[in-house]
């Protein structure tokens, strides 16, 4: 497995390998820190086209001023190690002058989704993932590019992204992957204390108890709202970020849960923001 480092090297793999017989390219973007779930993606792509490429990068322009960019988990021989045994066939690590070189001024805005849910507590967040990902899909060429469901608001701008700037590459979403107790496996997980995460498992309790009411029929926003945050108010130190069921594409509120609709929720337990969702069949 290679290892690039800039994206002359990155385009060159990926044009060489798609000449070679036709084939198709598959991208899974990460920040490292890499887990199950990040494996699980890799597997998928492995699956679904002919060559893979994992990139690890901690980009810089998706965190606020007060966010944890400084002591985000950096992991890189291990990532390495755990792609290699997932199939992956090239890691490519820049460098951040190589994504966004001295003077660079050109930057991506989805304007309108990149406000709500995430993008509404964490202004310009979703402008730097925007950003970064494109970078990516454009050095990588890629023909498909694997992003996990936890992520569900950024997968919807990116989407709308891909769409508009008519960029090749297919967004394809996987499952959440989930620890056996239900908490959604996420590389901020190691920041949490014993006590800290138990108490996040009130968010994973929060979607099981809105999938169970909507196995029976349930489908109006209010009393699922309202669900999820009694389970939320019995943690004291837990505090909410937004409880929401949106239009998954649009991000926007809905009154009515439809097949494709998307409840989410986000929490701060101690220092640590996490989240969760679930789709509506």
């Amino acid at each position: 497995m290679e290892i690039l480092r800039t994206v002359a090297e990155l385009r060159q793999w990926s044009r060489e390998e798609r000449n070679d017989g036709g084939n198709t390219i598959g991208l899974v973007p990460t920040m490292g820190a890499l887990h199950a779930g990040h494996a699980s993606l890799i597997r998928a792509a492995c699956d679904s086209v002919g060559y893979v490429a994992v990139s690890i990068f901690v980009n810089p322009t998706q965190f606020g001023p007060n966010e944890d960019f400084a002591r985000y988990p950096r992991t890189f021989e291990a990532d390495c190690a755990l792609a290699k045994a997932e199939g992956a066939d090239v890691i490519f690590a820049p460098a951040v002058e190589e994504l966004y070189p001295d003077g660079a001024a050109t930057f991506v805005e989805v304007e309108g989704l990149s406000q709500r849910l995430d993008g509404a507590s964490r202004p310009g967040h979703f402008r730097g993932v925007a950003t970064v990902v494109a970078k990516l899909l454009i050095a990588s060429e890629a023909d498909r590019a694997f992003f996990g469901q936890k992520d569900a608001a950024q997968v919807a701008v990116l989407r709308r992204m891909v769409a508009d700037l008519r960029l090749a590459a297919e967004i394809v979403v996987c499952p959440i992957v989930r620890e056996p107790d239900g908490l959604a496996l996420s590389s901020r997980n190691i920041y949490l204390s014993q006590t800290e995460r138990t108490q996040s498992l009130a968010l994973s309790r929060a979607v099981r108890q809105v999938e169970a009411l909507a196995a029976v029929g349930e489908r109006c926003s209010r009393e699922l709202i309202e669900a999820a945050r009694q389970i939320f108010a019995a943690e004291a130190d837990l505090r909410v970020d937004y409880i929401e069921l949106v239009n998954w594409a649009t991000l926007k509120p809905v009154e009515i849960a439809a097949p494709g609709s998307l409840f989410a929720v986000a929490a701060w337990v101690g220092a640590t923001r996490l989240i969760d969702n679930t789709i509506f069949a």
